[in-house]
């Protein structure tokens, strides 16, 4: 069983096309998304449509909520939903606001969800913090809450996304696999992200993935269509999401 996962592409239409070229050469048996798959603005409706043909096992992001009634509040993203509901129709929205919190796949063994299985606004790996000078930080989940928040699962494998980090720990009997993100990358380098999970006789091997993309293209089209270019150009270019990200 080979699962190929996709997170966080963020209405990047350009990083998708990119990362869904190396998908469909590993020839997986299923792909999941684990959502927040609009909210960007480097062509989203592409983004959606392309998502949308994917045939991929969904959860919803917290992303997804936001286009729930009333689930943008700040100017800003209230800013952003009126731009965004001109990219999107009606369709569209109604499918990805009624995704699922969590899914199940290969018999059971493979859990997947945004953040974590009870809320696409945390997450399951890593904490959100702050130090003594005030600079938020993620640090690594205690091991033992961990294990008493997974146990339970019965699954052999957790596959969650929202904090753009890829990365992946055992604990008890439960591999945890962070997903890489496809956009709005926090580590320096814009590459698109991806992973690769394999089912192998009794374990699991997984494997980060990293693709090039036109960055530029993502930009020039960010700054022709919305009045979001010069963020799109520092959050592309840069590779580094400032604050907690999503």
């Amino acid at each position: 069983m080979r699962v190929a996962v996709i997170s966080d592409v963020h209405g990047n239409a350009f990083a998708l096309e990119a990362t869904l070229r190396e998908v469909r050469s590993a020839a997986p048996d299923i792909i999941v998304n684990l959502g927040d798959q609009v909210e960007g603005s480097a062509d989203p409706g592409r983004a959606a449509q392309l998502q949308a043909e994917l045939g991929a096992v969904e959860v919803r992001g917290n992303n997804e909520e936001k286009l729930w009634p009333g689930g943008r509040r700040n100017p800003l993203s209230l800013q952003y939903g009126a731009w965004l509901a001109t990219q999107l129709d009606k369709a569209t929205v109604a499918r990805l606001s009624a995704l699922p919190l969590t899914a199940r796949l290969d018999g059971g063994r493979v859990l997947a969800c945004h953040g974590t299985p009870d809320s696409s606004w945390e997450s399951l790996l890593w904490v959100w913090d702050r130090g003594p000078d005030g600079r938020g930080f993620y640090r690594s989940r205690d091991p033992r809450e961990l294990l008493a928040a997974v146990a339970p699962l019965q699954a052999e494998v957790i596959v969650c996304g929202h904090t753009h980090r890829p990365g992946a720990t055992r604990v008890g009997d439960t591999l945890i696999v962070n997903a890489g993100a496809v956009s709005d990358q926090v580590d320096g380098d814009p590459r698109a992200r991806w992973t690769l999970l394999e089912r192998r006789g009794a374990g699991w091997a997984v494997e980060f993935l990293a693709v090039a993309y036109d960055v530029q293209a993502a930009v020039s089209w960010a700054r022709t269509h919305t009045p979001f270019g010069d963020f799109q150009a520092q959050l592309l270019g840069s590779g580094v999401m400032d604050g907690r990200g999503d």
